[in-house]
């Protein structure tokens, strides 16, 4: 029997269901690797195997009356959900005995679905960089390379599933949190339509409202498993409307006759060659697939334009969460910036404190680029674009994000740019599935957005699907067998 740490979601249940494996052997399975290899890339952080295994044999002795497409599937949560019992600290000392009482809704509902949650993966502190290191649980490593960074903020759960730590994930993304540790740990994530899975439960302090751009959706090993984990957590919460979810089916069924937009690039926004070069190879299998291809449409907006409405509706939300404290340094920083510099860590500093009325502004250029994404989707199925700048980052935590430079094609750019990638979807609110595009020459995964209109979420994990077996899916990284 093939080692089922790496097998997918699907099969793990399949594998419980048939008897081939007791729920609780397949659990203790995951608990042995941990025990074993999480020392090199501190992922999960927070383990819960006692309670788990006693799930796991309740569920093998009722296993003729299995229910639940995730019967028995040993899985984690990202740091920032709560399960009852459990700490979410989001990474922040003071909030070490912060025990959660009750499960978030997508616990709740993976539970129900049959999945055995057995730990919680890291993060950065307040979910707010693309590396996962806090003071509380220490650093998280890629297990493609230890000397670099699985992503974040959703980085834990990426690096599990890449080592076969877990069966499957559940993450959160307002700056590519899901979408960029998929890409930098070469697994799938998807970042839903806003809204469509409901996030009560995934706050620091048990906010009510939805959060603006940030959602929360699935990581796994395959595109079966995200469109499985996304009917389990899709839908609103029943204590709160009666409304029913029917999501559009997937445009087409095979790739011949998919329209494709590939936009590998942008002046000005600088990408890694190696990710734009594979874009334009899947475009070129695209096109010998019988799919409608074009490497030169775009939606009619101003791409800079759009990259300052994510930042100003990203930084409210930042700002929201912030101390008096910290805006306060935010606005002296803001004030030291010449006029001119409409760089993305000086709009940010600019945008931390909005009036109503600046943020109903931002909102209406929002919409407005809505619509014009919308019009664009009437031509194209799916748009095909890089989820970041570059394949992982080396490790790097010191000083502020403002204040760090990345290399990309040997030039040095700014740390915030990198949210040009995520944030132009991001903000308006749109599905972006993120699979494996290739790996680079210095043998790291390369990942790819699969973006698609409003709600069409079945049809952006069903072009995962259709790419994952024409072009590339899931390779585990070498070493942890």
């Amino acid at each position: 029997m093939a080692d089922p740490a790496f097998g997918s979601a699907r099969r793990l249940a399949r594998m419980v269901r048939r008897g081939d494996l007791g729920c609780r052997e397949l659990l203790d399975h995951f608990i042995d690797r941990i025990e074993r290899l999480d020392e090199r890339t501190n992922a999960v952080v927070v383990r819960d195997f006692e309670r788990a295994r006693e799930t796991a044999r309740s569920h093998d002795r009722r296993r003729k009356k299995a229910r639940g497409p995730l019967y028995g599937v040993p899985m984690t949560v990202k740091e920032s959900f709560a399960v009852a019992g459990l700490p979410s600290t989001w990474g922040f000392p003071e909030q070490h005995d912060n025990i959660a009482v009750e499960d978030a809704v997508a616990v709740k509902r993976l539970r129900a679905a049959g999945a055995v949650i057995f730990g919680k993966t890291n993060v950065p502190k307040a979910l707010g960089d693309w590396q996962s290191f806090n003071a509380v649980y220490g650093t998280t490593n890629n297990p493609w390379d230890l000397a670099r960074t699985p992503g974040g903020s959703s980085g834990g759960a990426a690096a599990a599933l890449a080592a076969g730590l877990t069966g499957l994930e559940c993450g959160s993304d307002i700056g590519g949190s899901i979408r960029q540790p998929a890409h930098a740990c070469g697994v799938f994530g998807h970042k839903p339509s806003w809204g469509l899975l409901p996030p009560y439960g995934h706050s620091l302090f048990g906010a009510a409202a939805m959060t603006d751009i940030s959602c929360i959706g699935p990581l796994a090993r395959s595109a079966d498993d995200l469109a499985l984990a996304l009917d389990v957590l899709a839908g609103p919460e029943e204590a709160e409307t009666a409304l029913a979810l029917r999501l559009p089916p997937p445009p087409t069924k095979t790739l011949r006759g998919l329209r494709v937009a590939v936009w590998a690039e942008q002046p000005g926004h600088e990408t890694d060659h190696e990710t734009t070069a594979a874009l334009h190879d899947l475009a070129g299998m695209l096109k010998r697939e019988g799919a409608k291809v074009s490497v030169t449409a775009r939606p009619e907006f101003d791409p800079a334009e759009a990259f300052r409405v994510y930042l100003r509706l990203l930084c409210a939300v930042l700002g929201s969460r912030a101390t008096p404290e910290e805006l306060q340094g935010w606005a002296e920083r803001a004030g030291r910036l010449a006029a001119e510099d409409l760089s993305a860590s000086a709009v940010i500093a600019r945008s931390m404190t909005p009036s109503h009325g600046d943020w109903m502004a931002a909102n209406e250029q929002r919409h407005r680029i809505r619509r014009a994404w919308g019009a664009f989707f009437r031509d194209w199925d799916v748009l095909l674009c890089p989820v970041i700048n570059t394949p992982a980052l080396p490790h790097m935590q010191e000083g502020e994000t403002w204040e760090r430079k990345i290399t990309v094609n040997g030039r040095e750019i700014p740390y915030d740019e990198q949210l040009f990638w995520p944030g132009i979807i991001g903000a308006f609110h749109l599905p972006a599935t993120t699979a494996p595009l290739g790996v680079s020459e210095s043998r790291l995964p390369m990942g790819m957005q699969i973006v698609g209109p409003l709600y069409a979420d079945r049809g952006t994990i069903h072009v995962a699907r259709l790419l994952e077996r024409a072009w590339q899916g899931f390779q585990p990284p070498g070493g942890w067998e």
